[in-house]
């Protein structure tokens, strides 16, 4: 696999994708399941233990006693060498299982040694393929952890491989990425609402009977059933970005079923929806101006040769799309790079700070009047190919998420628009634009299930929560507060840039959660790498 393919994986793997509505945070709090073990090792399975459903809940024994048929991997595209798949049946309605069931697919990547647990991994989104996540399991999970653990992937509902809710033509998704995010008057806005109104209907229309299901804890609990099929007392987890999110829940619902977990570029489950978007405007302008300053001191920079010239250049070069797009060439559909676009390809550089260098020419070649460059940065993010099609869902999916777990409040256009201006005072970049950021769930046609509240996950295992100084997506702060919060957390910082930290070139951290998932020795809490 070449350096750029591994550094797009690394993106769209971990994407917390920020450009329908930020990334929801609910739980139904801290329920517990009927294994009352609380040992932290993932292995063992003990008479009746694994597969009993939780107390209370004795109409799901037959979800959690079924047998997984392990299978050729049938429409994953390159799946790795000893790869099987499987259909996991879970029902749509929890409180009412005889409503119907929904087929999540499960992928496994068998342990090159003597096998000692199954690794749940989960990529974040909502919307990323853990399938395809555990498929890239080489890159995932350190050779070590690879010799001791089953990687399994299993895409939530509606994601991915498991009936995906792909409300949208691919044009359709097109025309709504490219809508101006910072509307200038009513009329604008008017025309973002339409498009989040006309979105929520086409979702509501094609999905009638998923759609008010498809919640992070309907997807924890599908963890649980899972985890059960496999034969595990414990879960063992990875999960990243919004993966944090789904871990941090399942362990609040079934915290002595939470063995090892690592919950890397973390949410903090009680934050508001306002609290979200402002930190995400924070942490993406942090990150920008990390990259800003590289580039004005390495000289020759499109952006010149100072850090606040850098960034009132950038403002105003986007801005400046505006009111006077760029041409694109070679795509079939797409002709100009639009603010939306150019926001996009912005904020696919922040995630990973190997992608600086691709921006710096993107924006040189913008400079001179070409925006393909900074559209082809938007194609990764938006997990566009270069044919115009989408292979995942993410960007559809991630509202219908986001919206039942936590909703949202139709304000107008001069509410937001003062929102936008005090945001900007924490962020003159990326404030303007997240003020904006919860328009896709102002009308959504089902009610939010969820709302903000902390996880304790009290009795769990240790649980380890690891947050990047300047990450732009999950601001450190969120770590800090979500193994806080956690009544086992132990925090791990990795003192650098970009999305995410294990498996992103840091010995000390990659040894840290290692040692955890392999020994089950969690790290010192305060950790600093």
């Amino acid at each position: 696999m070449s350096r750029a393919h591994q550094s797009r994986w690394r993106f769209v793997s971990a994407v917390c994708a920020l450009v329908l509505a930020v990334a929801g945070c609910s739980t139904s709090g801290d329920s517990t399941g009927s294994d009352n073990g609380s040992d932290a090792g993932s292995g063992a399975t003990q008479a009746g233990g694994a597969t009993a459903p939780p107390q209370g809940q004795e109409q799901l024994a037959s979800y959690y006693t079924q047998q997984l048929q392990w299978g050729a991997c049938d429409g994953v595209s390159g799946a790795m060498e000893g790869a099987r798949c499987a259909w996991l049946e879970v029902p749509i309605d929890y409180d009412n299982p005889g409503a119907g069931d929904t087929q999540l697919r499960v992928l496994k990547v068998p342990a090159t040694g003597q096998k000692s647990a199954s690794l749940l991994v989960n990529p974040g989104g909502p919307g990323g393929s853990a399938v395809d996540y555990a498929n890239m399991s080489d890159f995932v999970v350190s050779s070590d952890v690879r010799r001791s653990h089953d990687i399994v992937g299993v895409d939530p509902r509606g994601v991915g491989h498991s009936e995906p809710i792909v409300c949208l033509d691919p044009p359709q998704v097109d025309e709504m990425l490219g809508m101006d995010p910072t509307p200038d008057d009513e009329a604008e806005f008017q025309a973002l609402q339409r498009s989040a109104q006309q979105f929520g209907q086409a979702c509501q229309q094609k999905y009638p009977q998923l759609l008010p299901h498809v919640s992070t804890v309907d997807a924890a609990k599908d963890m649980d059933v899972l985890r059960a099929a496999l034969g595990d007392e414990k879960l063992s987890y990875l999960g990243k970005s919004y993966g944090t999110f789904l871990g941090a829940t399942y362990a609040g619902l079934f915290p002595q079923r939470a063995g090892r977990l690592v919950l890397d570029g973390a949410l903090a489950p009680d934050l508001t929806s306002e609290q979200m978007n402002i930190g995400q405007a924070t942490g993406f302008e942090t990150a920008t101006r990390a990259y800003v300053q590289a580039c004005t001191s390495e000289g020759n920079c499109p952006l010149g040769r100072d850090l606040d010239g850098g960034m009132n250049q950038l403002r105003e070069f986007l801005r400046g799309l505006d009111a006077k797009p760029l041409p694109i060439t070679g795509d079939a559909r797409v002709k100009q790079l639009t603010e939306g676009w150019a926001t996009l390809g912005l904020a696919r550089a922040m995630y990973d700070e190997t992608s600086w260098d691709a921006l710096t020419d993107a924006l040189r070649a913008a400079d001179g009047g070409d925006g393909t460059q900074l559209f082809d940065l938007a194609q990764e993010y938006a997990d566009r190919s270069s044919d115009g099609s989408y292979p995942g869902n993410i960007m559809q999916v991630i509202s219908a998420v986001n919206c039942l777990d936590r909703g949202s409040q139709p304000q107008s256009f001069q509410q937001l628009q003062q929102l936008g201006q005090q945001f900007a005072e924490k962020a003159p970049t990326w404030g303007p634009y997240m003020a904006y950021g919860s328009v896709s769930c102002d009308y959504w046609p089902v009610p939010a299930t969820g709302k903000p509240e902390k996880i304790t996950a009290a009795g769990a295992a240790p649980i380890v929560v690891v947050g990047t100084t300047r990450d732009p997506a999950t601001p450190y702060e969120w770590a800090e507060q979500l193994a806080d919060q956690l009544e086992s957390g132990r925090l791990i910082t990795y003192d650098g840039d970009g999305h995410t930290a294990y498996m992103r070139s840091n010995d000390c951290i990659d040894k840290a959660v290692d040692n955890y998932l392999i020994n089950g020795t969690p790290p010192d809490d305060g950790l600093k790498c």
